[in-house]
C-alpha cells in the first residue's frame, strides 16, 4: 500500500469519491468539479491511498481552515477522509490501514507547509465519520453542534495554536403562506449534499409554480457568513438529512405533506 498526492489519472474518482460506479453520482460531477477547481489554487491537498495493485481504496481532502466552515487560525481542515466500503465497483478496502495511513500522510504534509495543527470533525453517533476513530489516531475534542453531535477535533503542532470553534448557523430558511419553498445551500464539496440538492431541484420542478427553489452558493463568502452554514436542503423549515442522499420519492412525499398543510 501507498499513499500518493491526487494527479489526472485519478481525477475523476476523487470527483466521485471513488463512486466510479454510480451514475448518479457521475451526473453531479460538474458540481464537484466547480469547487476543486477553485479550491486547488486555495491550498487543497488531496492524497489517494492505493492498495499493492494500484487500485485507489481510499482519499482524503484538506484545505487552509480559513476556506472551511470553521473558525480557525493556521490550520488546516479535514473535509473528509474516505476508505472505500461497497461490493459494486472497486470493492471493500476497509481494514487495510488505508485510513491511518492517509491521515499520516496529511499531518506530515501540513506539518511542512507550517500550520499549527489538523483540524477534524466526525460524529458522536456510530456512523459515518466517526469522532471516536479520529480520538484513536490522538485527536482531542474541542467543540460540539448539531443534533447529530457533530464534533470538532484537533491535533495541534505548535503551543500557540489556537483551538477552532464550529461557526453557527445564522439564519434559517424564509417559509411563504401560499407555496412550498425548497431552499439549497450547497458548497460544492461533497457528492452527497451535491445530489441531494440535484434531486430536491428536480422534484420541485414538477409542482410548477406551487414550490419555490431558492439556490444559495455557499463557497462564495459573502453567502456563507449570512447562513453560517455551509450545506443544507430545507423543504419549508424541514431540514432534509443527506447520509445517505435521500430519494426523489423521499423528497416529493416531504413536499407534498407541505403542501397539504398549505391548505
Amino acid at each position: 500500500m501507498q499513499v500518493v498526492d491526487l494527479t489526472e489519472k485519478h481525477l475523476d474518482s476523487y470527483l466521485m469519491c471513488l463512486e466510479d460506479w454510480s451514475d448518479e453520482i457521475r451526473e453531479v460531477i460538474p458540481v464537484k468539479k466547480r469547487w476543486y477547481e477553485k479550491m486547488k489554487d486555495k491550498g487543497l491537498r488531496v492524497k489517494m491511498a492505493l492498495d499493492d495493485q494500484g487500485v485507489v481504496g481510499g482519499m482524503i481532502q484538506y484545505f487552509p481552515i480559513e476556506y472551511s466552515w470553521v473558525k480557525g487560525k493556521d490550520l488546516y481542515f479535514i473535509g473528509c477522509i474516505w476508505v472505500h466500503g461497497y461490493k459494486q465497483g472497486r470493492g471493500d478496502f476497509r481494514g487495510q490501514g488505508m485510513g491511518k495511513a492517509m491521515l499520516k500522510a496529511a499531518e506530515e504534509d501540513v506539518r511542512q507547509l507550517g500550520a499549527k495543527g489538523l483540524v477534524a470533525w466526525g460524529i458522536s453517533l456510530p456512523v459515518w465519520m466517526k469522532a471516536k476513530w479520529y480520538k484513536k489516531q490522538g485527536y482531542v475534542p474541542v467543540d460540539k453542534n448539531g443534533f447529530l453531535g457533530e464534533v470538532l477535533l484537533w491535533k495541534t503542532f505548535a503551543d500557540d495554536a489556537v483551538p477552532p470553534k464550529w461557526i453557527r448557523q445564522k439564519k434559517r430558511p424564509e417559509v411563504a403562506s401560499d407555496k412550498v419553498t425548497v431552499t439549497c445551500l450547497n458548497n460544492g464539496w461533497c457528492p452527497a449534499q451535491n445530489l441531494t440538492c440535484e434531486r430536491a431541484k428536480k422534484v420541485a420542478a414538477e409542482f410548477d409554480e406551487k414550490v419555490e427553489v431558492v439556490a444559495v452558493d455557499t463557497l462564495d463568502k459573502d453567502n456563507f457568513e449570512e447562513w453560517g452554514i455551509s450545506d443544507a436542503v430545507y423543504v419549508d423549515n424541514k431540514k432534509v438529512t443527506f447520509g445517505p442522499p435521500p430519494s426523489e420519492e423521499k423528497i416529493r412525499k416531504i413536499i407534498e405533506k407541505k403542501l397539504r398543510n398549505k391548505k
